[in-house]
């Protein structure tokens, strides 16, 4: 059996439009893609990293995949991606994506990770990257299995 997707990330999306958009893509992922939701920490901005820092290590499981989101990570065109994934999911251990909240992953999270992975030089809203990266995984999954989704090159104009 394939190890699951696994989304740990600060911020709970509670009904909304970011929320329905990652179902529409994480519903169509097999196995599912779990979601771990970490509350919003309070305080100064380095009591809301040491916060948010220590409850998403917390909630890894003890043997995992660990793919921190961040934008000091390398980017990769959807094939590389989906190049990746398929090595990820050779493994027997479950894929943990890290999603950190406004202020974003702190070194510890960043030392902890396997693999770092951007989805470009554009800062996006973190409740915005759950739907991002669903959608990039559908895709992954699309490409692996030759479906129709996913079109190679650039469309013509």
């Amino acid at each position: 059996m394939t190890a699951p997707w696994r989304i740990i990330a600060v911020g709970r999306m509670r009904g909304s439009e970011e929320e329905a958009l990652f179902q529409r893509y994480a519903a169509r992922l097999r196995p599912a893609l779990t979601v771990t939701e970490i509350a919003e920490a309070r305080g100064s901005t380095a009591e809301i990293r040491r916060r948010e820092t220590s409850a998403l290590l917390a909630a890894l499981p003890p043997a995992c995949i660990v793919v921190a989101m961040d934008l000091g990570g390398r980017a990769h065109d959807s094939e590389a991606l989906a190049a990746l994934a398929r090595r990820w999911r050779e493994q027997p251990l479950p894929v943990c994506f890290m999603i950190g909240g406004a202020e974003g992953l702190e070194q510890p999270v960043l030392d902890r990770a396997d693999h770092v992975l951007s989805l470009g030089p554009m800062t996006w809203p973190h409740l915005l990257v759950r739907p991002l990266l669903a959608e990039q995984l559908y895709r992954a999954q699309a490409i692996a299995t030759n479906h129709p989704y996913h079109r190679t090159g650039r469309p013509s104009g």
